[in-house]
């Protein structure tokens, strides 16, 4: 399980940030963590289209992995509006964001699409992130689980054992996103996350599925950052607003860090 051995700490900043306070935050946040040896953590930030290629040429790739928020699953042809996996490879992306909560519930994306994406993304040699989430009402009816476990089936349905090396997951609850979202208490969180690591190693076997990092999204902050990082199944966290001050966000990194390693020394020496 060498993967889980980092941290994985992110960012998407939504439709936020203009290029200009992108590529300031960028080079902020750099400045701030350069002096985190990146064998610790996995830094990555997606910010909107049209800054990657200006945030890409801000920051080295050793540094801060950048990735897409979205993206179609055909190279080219009549999709209007759609961006592809060349322009994104073009851009210098090393992530797309798949599934997010916004896009299956806003957007009406389903997993029959967002899987179609993740094979997209395999095919040109970028790390899936596939988002999955259930609803507030979804929860309320006990089927939470099952919501999540078909979203990976189906969202990871022809990958490959080899291909699953390069994917990641985040669960971000619907329910817990946003302006007026409510956090996951950091044992609802933690759960869950043995729920989808169970699924990933039921899909791709219990080494390769047991390596396949889980980042926990949901109305993250300084205030439960700590406790959800401390939780066994929690390999990292994917921020919203509270990371979209560089400041701020170089604050939890530092917060969470040497707890994220304390907890993977005691789990070794179990």
């Amino acid at each position: 399980m060498e993967r889980r051995k980092k941290i994985y700490l992110g960012t998407n900043t939504k439709m936020y940030k203009t290029t200009e306070q992108t590529v300031a935050f960028l080079k902020r946040l750099n400045e701030l963590t350069q002096d985190i040896s990146r064998d610790r953590m996995e830094l990555f930030v997606i910010p909107s289209y049209t800054t990657l290629t200006a945030a890409r040429e801000s920051v080295p790739r050793e540094s801060i992995l950048l990735g897409a928020q979205n993206m179609g699953w055909e190279e080219q042809g009549q999709f209007t509006g759609e961006i592809s996996p060349l322009m994104l490879r073009e851009a210098g992306m090393d992530i797309v964001m798949v599934g997010h909560s916004e896009r299956r519930h806003v957007f009406r994306e389903t997993d029959a699409e967002e899987n179609k994406k993740v094979l997209c993304a395999l095919q040109h040699a970028f790390r899936p992130l596939l988002c999955v989430g259930e609803t507030a009402e979804e929860k309320d009816f006990g089927i939470a689980e099952e919501v999540l476990r078909t979203q990976l089936k189906v969202g990871f349905h022809g990958v490959t054992p080899e291909q699953a090396k390069t994917v990641w997951v985040a669960y971000e609850p619907v329910w817990a996103i946003g302006v007026n979202g409510v956090p996951a208490s950091k044992e609802y969180a933690d759960h869950i996350h043995k729920v989808i690591r169970d699924t990933l190693a039921e899909r791709f076997g219990a080494e390769i599925g047991g390596d396949i990092p889980v980042l926990y999204g949901g109305s993250v902050n300084p205030q439960n950052a700590e406790g959800l990082i401390r939780m066994p199944y929690i390999d990292g966290l994917f921020i919203g607003r509270s990371a979209w001050d560089a400041d701020n966000f170089n604050s939890i990194i530092r917060t969470v860090l040497p707890l994220f390693e304390e907890k993977r020394k005691k789990e070794a020496a179990v």
